[in-house]
């Protein structure tokens, strides 16, 4: 017979630490730092891919969290897309892992989120995390440990949760399968390679595997 185990966690405020204890009869709780938290879905946090190198002392925390080459590769082309072709005067392009405080058990982050101007007005930006609802959210690639997690089961649940959130469209973009997954609400989600033309926003289109032939890039 199956046992279904609980994962239990709290964290402290005064530390700055995640507890963590897998079997609370038997283990021991281990305190993880907030730092290595990428995001929290339905109150549970979910860390960066390679933090256990980290809690070894095996990587440092910087080295974790940067992008790779071709990630950041595809996001200076979306974003070139965006402010050449479709410009700001409808729009805000922010990027940098911008983090959208959904609820208290929900906090996410994202590669590039498109906000409405007459939504996300001057008053909404501050030093917190955004709480208003992107119009477009673009993600590239899963960035989080996901060694008890099925990789979609992840994928689904943080784009259900964007989707409800009042999001329009969501792409998800897979470097190692050159796919690219677009979500919108109440409607069949598609995947596309990314070698074809692919609609972003106001009929302006992106290709991926186009722009990385003409820059010689091979993935």
């Amino acid at each position: 017979m199956n046992r279904v185990k609980k994962q239990l966690f709290s964290i402290h405020k005064s530390t700055g630490m995640v507890s963590i204890n897998k079997n609370p009869k038997r283990g021991k709780a281990r305190n993880i730092p907030e730092s290595l938290i990428y995001e929290t879905i339905d109150g549970k946090p979910f860390y960066y891919e390679g933090y256990k190198d980290v809690l070894s002392n095996k990587k440092t925390t910087e080295e974790i969290m940067g992008s790779s080459g071709i990630q950041s590769f595809i996001i200076q082309y979306l974003l070139d897309v965006l402010f050449l072709k479709i410009g700001r005067k409808k729009y805000h392009f922010l990027t940098n892992e911008i983090g959208t405080h959904i609820d208290n058990n929900n906090n996410i982050s994202g590669d590039i989120y498109i906000y409405d101007k007459a939504q996300l007005t001057p008053e909404k930006i501050n030093t917190h995390y955004v709480e208003v609802a992107p119009k477009i959210a673009i993600e590239i690639d899963i960035r989080i440990d996901l060694s008890d997690e099925k990789d979609f089961g992840y994928v689904f649940t943080k784009t259900h949760k964007l989707l409800d959130f009042g999001v329009e469209k969501v792409f998800w973009i897979f470097t190692k399968h050159q796919k690219v997954m677009i979500a919108v609400k109440d409607e069949d989600w598609i995947t596309k390679d990314w070698n074809q033309e692919i609609e972003l926003l106001d009929n302006e289109f992106f290709n991926i595997g186009q722009f990385l032939a003409e820059e010689g890039v091979k993935p």
